[in-house]
């Protein structure tokens, strides 16, 4: 086996990683885009894909899934699997992401998000999928990685038995304690993990301190008659921002300003995001399943 990196290597966005099982027979693990000071002008695939029999996705932010239309358009007609969750918000961000940033030309974005869920193979967390017409044995199964909605790392075995060996793709995880989605469970063993190390040097705070340091922010601004405007990721920190702020309007005073505070998500796409973690309430964690 090889693991050859297209993406996420000398810096944080374009994660995209090729298994290589033999010469003629790969995996793809993401396909995202190079966002901020890595983006490029040519999006183009620049590696030879005809070994490539199937893309899995860890989760659909843009940096993870963003060069899938490419990657179709360079010949790729392969399964995409992703989580249930993930399969969901998939068109939904590639869409987006399309008519925003690279063509107005709504047969060809039609086209594109049909071919998608033409070859998206949504699965179950912990089940382990056989994929077949490989020279050896390959299986693997996605386990939820609590980083946003269906977000999921990835164990792989190649080989049978005692002899097969277990590559584990992480993808972006989830920090423990934080909103909505349950903190991830390690894997129960790797002989080959690639791991995310974004945040690899760095001591988040905690949730309360977050919480406490929003609310305190929020109460300035009415005091002053101003208005908080919070710049966040449509998929993930919005609903968790607004799961919070629940908390806090729930726990106010009733005769306090909180409750006749005015929220507003200025963006179509959060909003129909917000719905899908509605829709997907079963993969909440159980604080935000007694609370829902």
């Amino acid at each position: 086996m090889e693991i050859i990196h297209h993406g996420a290597v000398n810096g944080v966005t374009g994660s995209c990683h090729q298994l290589k099982i033999s010469e003629s027979e790969s995996l793809l693990i993401d396909c995202g885009l190079f966002q901020g000071l890595e983006a490029r002008q040519d999006l183009g695939i620049e590696f030879d894909i005809s070994a490539v029999r199937a893309l899995l996705v860890t989760h659909c932010h843009i940096d993870h899934v963003g060069r899938i239309p490419y990657l179709l358009a360079a010949g790729f007609t392969g399964p995409i699997y992703a989580s249930e969750a993930t399969a969901a918000l998939l068109p939904l961000v590639i869409e987006d992401a399309l008519k925003l940033g690279v063509t107005e030309d709504e047969q060809l974005v039609a086209t594109c998000l049909r071919l998608i869920r033409q070859q998206l193979v949504p699965l179950p967390f912990k089940h382990w999928q056989t994929l077949d017409k490989f020279s050896t044995a390959v299986r693997f199964r996605l386990q939820r990685a609590g980083h946003i909605l269906g977000s999921a790392y990835i164990e792989i075995d190649v080989g049978q038995g005692k002899q097969a060996q277990r590559v584990v793709f992480s993808g972006d995880l989830g920090a423990p304690y934080t909103p909505l989605l349950p903190a991830p469970k390690p894997p129960y063993k790797a002989d080959t993990l690639v791991i995310e190390s974004t945040y690899g040097d760095t001591l988040h705070q905690g949730r309360k301190t977050r919480s406490k340091r929003l609310k305190e922010v929020i109460e300035k601004a009415v005091r002053d008659n101003g208005v908080v405007l919070i710049p966040a990721f449509s998929i993930g920190r919005t609903q968790e921002l607004l799961y919070e702020l629940e908390q806090i309007i729930h726990s106010a005073p009733k005769r306090s300003f909180w409750q006749d505070i005015e929220v507003i998500i200025d963006s179509p796409m959060a909003a129909n995001f917000t719905s899908e973690y509605r829709r997907f309430k079963s993969l909440w964690d159980q604080e935000a399943k007694a609370r829902g």
